[in-house]
């Protein structure tokens, strides 16, 4: 429902400024009134990298087991600021009457490009699985329309300037800028993306001053999970999402001081089985029969344990870090073990049955003994 929501929201921007676009290109002019037109603009220009933030980026962290963000976590202020930065040069050229002088009227068409460049990257980023190719369209699509209408006014803007105003005499800076922003668009736009590496780098040294990596940059969009330029999925191999992390600890620990019993079934995966991981699961089936809300506030709580965990699943190959899971968990086995035998009048059938397929379930439930259902042992 909220992805409905969010749609309907985008769309409706979305195909005023596609219009108006169309319209320019037709006609030369733009069809709503500049007065509605220019607050709309400026609005749709903020309001969708703000969406977009808020429902894909903001409060998430890196794990393999829930939706992941956008940017990485410790690297995102770099590629913050410099949107907020191209926000900003798009509202000055937006409302402004006359062009600036040589070096900041350079400099703002190309955070202008720079805008582009990024808006660019993200739609290979965001891959069209996560959020739908039709969500991609709507999203970006305005963002790089208004930039290319901007960067045609100002061209105009310039070329107006030029015949109004002949500069005779002007520094050898200024007049290098002036010909580069004079140049036919198929040639300057390309000199203007040339010029961003060097303002980057300049950007990059500052951010390394405030204490962010040298590459903050480029990290911010490999150091993620599951997305276009994602560098970490590796580290997502091999996890079970949606239960214990316990299961790792018996796959993972040494034989003879995890004790691994049985294969097990989840999610139609073969997993690990040891008597401290039925003992829990069966413990946590307990709470959820006997009291819901219970389980909802314990669920809750590990999950967001778990989210932590997943982040760093890569310290799990470690059979010595298993080992120590193991031995950490060994009163709360306990505790969970003394509960079952208080509530419930087949403990140890409850804890057979856990991660076994329906039909081995079902035979326990008739009375068959446990280890003649539990065929797949280790």
């Amino acid at each position: 429902m909220g992805f409905l929501v969010l749609l309907i929201i985008l769309a409706i921007p979305f195909l005023l400024v596609l219009v108006n676009f169309i319209t320019y290109m037709v006609r030369g002019k733009i069809l709503t009134k500049k007065s509605i037109w220019q607050p709309i603009a400026m609005l749709t220009f903020i309001g969708f990298p703000f969406l977009f933030f808020m429902f894909f980026d903001w409060g998430l962290e890196n794990n393999c087991c829930t939706d992941s963000p956008a940017f990485s976590p410790e690297n995102k202020f770099g590629v913050y600021t410099l949107i907020i930065i191209c926000i900003i040069a798009y509202a000055f050229s937006s409302f402004r009457t006359t062009i600036f002088a040589p070096i900041p009227e350079l400099l703002l068409n190309t955070l202008l490009i720079l805008g582009l460049v990024i808006n660019g990257i993200m739609m290979f980023h965001i891959k069209p699985i996560e959020l739908g190719g039709l969500m991609i369209l709507i999203g970006n699509t305005p963002l790089i329309l208004l930039l290319i209408l901007q960067l045609h006014e100002n061209h105009l803007l310039l070329l107006e300037h030029n015949q109004k105003n002949k500069i005779a005499s002007i520094k050898l800076l200024d007049r290098i800028c002036f010909k580069v922003l004079y140049l036919k668009p198929l040639i300057k736009y390309p000199v203007l993306i040339i010029l961003l590496v060097p303002l980057l780098i300049i950007f990059s040294l500052l951010l390394f001053l405030f204490g962010q990596k040298p590459d903050t940059l480029i990290r911010a969009f490999t150091d993620t999970y599951k997305h276009g330029f994602s560098q970490l999925d590796y580290l997502c191999d091999n996890v079970n999402c949606g239960g214990h992390f316990l299961c790792s600890v018996g796959a993972l620990g040494n034989k003879k001081i995890v004790k691994p019993i049985r294969l097990g079934e989840r999610n139609n995966e073969k997993i690990i089985c040891n008597r401290q991981l039925l003992i829990s699961n069966a413990f946590e089936e307990l709470i959820l029969k006997k009291s819901p809300k219970a389980h909802y506030f314990l669920r809750k709580n590990y999950n967001k344990i778990g989210a932590k965990i997943h982040k760093h699943y890569y310290l799990f190959n470690n059979p010595k870090v298993s080992n120590m899971v193991y031995i950490l968990m060994k009163p709360l086995e306990w505790i969970f073990l003394f509960t079952l035998y208080c509530f419930d009048k087949n403990p140890e059938n409850r804890i057979a049955m856990q991660y076994l397929n329906p039909t081995d379930k079902q035979k326990i439930k008739n009375g068959y003994s446990p280890q003649t259902c539990s065929k797949t042992q280790i």
